[in-house]
């Protein structure tokens, strides 16, 4: 029986989100921008989507933007503020440690004039705000910093950095994608102008993402079209998605009301712990950070030979983008993690339906393979 640790990956979709997906995607199929029954319906869809995910980050339902995923969302901040702002200047700063989605849109600006500052992250994965702060010059135009890592989990300063960010009047994202629904996420109070949300990380279906995107700031879309999404991106709003990640965001608050995976966590690195001892090592900080996130290294072994010869047991060698490979993960080495316990890294990240037998079940295939 297939055991699922992979919800960083992505998540199955809740069945409530199905539920509430179906009816436009059979009867209820109006186009949201015609103004007949039909429309409307699909309008005020769209419209109750909105609000659900503004109320789950704490924000105005104005500033809620959907995407095709998260993706998406960070090119169109990446891309959309060098668009806008270059005139004010060429310097953008993020770190070693962001998901390709961030990394490759740096390379393309790169390649076209802009000037790029990557901050080292320490030992856990933790990038030091001060040292953005010592980064940002008078052509700073934005700051990019992931909420949390994908790999390790790591929680980023994202509050500090924020403030100093606010009082040097350069634009803050955050790329939120791994931390919605697992951590409570309050963009005021972290004071970011922009954040990244994708669906597939929250029980909602892939292909669906959104952007929150501060009140009174534009920046130029990555699609240019008709005027949906307040002009911020063209094309006819995805209404089934838009519903499903809606109804996503409203239960993600409820399940943050009484959040287990912690427990959970706690009670799967112990467990780990009682059967390998020495012979594994924690990636990243067990406390600071994702409470469903655990980066282990089987020290002296390769996690993608381990993985392929538990067929039954899904689990990840790093982000999903390069599961499988058998390089050592970008991520740990800006970590400084020496290449043999690197090598070793699996990510095990657990979901709301993992159960403590599955967990069980899990550590017996890997003792049982490695002995």
């Amino acid at each position: 029986m297939t055991i699922y640790l992979d919800y960083n990956a992505t998540t199955p979709i809740d069945k409530l989100v199905f539920e509430a997906m179906q009816p436009f995607l059979t009867n209820s199929f109006g186009n949201p921008s015609n103004t007949y029954d039909l429309g409307l319906k699909a309008r005020n869809a769209v419209d109750t989507g909105r609000k659900q995910v503004a109320q789950l980050i704490h924000a105005d339902e104005n500033e809620v933007f959907f995407t095709g995923c998260g993706s998406e969302a960070n090119n169109t901040v990446l891309k959309g503020v060098a668009a806008t702002f270059e005139n004010k200047g060429k310097h953008i700063i993020s770190s070693a440690i962001e998901h390709p989605s961030i990394q490759e849109p740096l390379k393309f600006l790169k390649k076209i004039g802009f000037d790029i500052t990557l901050v080292s992250v320490n030992e856990q994965g933790a990038v030091n705000a001060k040292e953005i702060e010592n980064a940002i010059r008078e052509d700073t135009i934005l700051v990019s910093v992931m909420h949390s890592n994908n790999e390790v989990g790591t929680l980023q300063p994202i509050k500090e950095i924020g403030a100093i960010c606010r009082q040097r009047n350069v634009l803050f994202h955050s790329d939120a994608s791994q931390s919605i629904g697992k951590v409570k996420i309050d963009v005021e109070d972290l004071q970011v102008d922009f954040l990244t949300i994708a669906g597939h990380k929250l029980y909602a279906p892939k292909g669906i993402g959104a952007l929150y995107i501060r009140k009174d700031i534009f920046i130029e879309p990555l699609i240019h079209g008709a005027s949906q999404e307040s002009n911020q991106r063209a094309g006819t709003e995805n209404v089934p998605y838009v519903t499903g990640l809606g109804k996503a965001a409203e239960l993600a608050s409820g399940f943050l009301q009484h959040n287990t995976l912690f427990s959970l966590k706690s009670y799967f690195y112990q467990q780990l712990t009682n059967a390998f001892g020495d012979k594994i090592a924690l990636n990243g900080d067990f406390h600071n950070s994702l409470p469903n996130t655990l980066n282990i290294s089987f020290i002296g072994k390769s996690g993608a030979e381990i993985l392929s010869r538990t067929p039954e047991l899904c689990a990840s060698t790093g982000s999903a983008c390069h599961s499988g490979s058998k390089t050592v993960s970008p991520v740990l080495k800006a970590m400084g993690t020496d290449e043999d316990v690197a090598y070793g890294a699996i990510r095990f990240s657990i979901g709301q339906y993992t159960t403590q037998d599955e967990l069980d079940r899990a550590v017996k295939c890997l003792k049982r393979l490695i002995e």
